[in-house]
């Protein structure tokens, strides 16, 4: 899972933003899924855009950020922001859960 909170040095900016990156669903093929979320309390703590997206293996996770589409993107959102935080993590298996026995 590869989650980016960013914060814009204009916060107008984020709607804009926002509709790009929801672009790259389906423009690139190793994404499974993809949210965007903005920010409603604009608190002093708050930044103003919140991106996931899930892959399926750690490899998809490093071809998505190598995508020229992603890219493209990148090089146009990052003179906007004045912080933005990233953390990739792997998504635990889910463990199976015994069934009731049978017999």
């Amino acid at each position: 899972m590869h989650v980016v909170l960013m914060r814009f040095t204009d916060p107008a900016r984020a709607p804009e933003a926002a509709e790009r990156l929801r672009g790259l669903d389906g423009a690139v093929p190793q994404i499974r899924s993809l949210s965007v979320g903005l920010d409603v309390t604009g608190s002093d703590v708050s930044y103003d855009l919140v991106l996931t997206t899930r892959h399926a293996d750690a490899g998809q996770l490093a071809a998505y950020q190598r995508h020229p589409e992603h890219q493209a993107l990148a090089a146009w959102l990052t003179p906007l922001l004045a912080h933005r935080a990233v953390v990739d993590h792997l998504e635990p298996t889910r463990r199976q859960v015994p069934g009731p026995p049978t017999g």
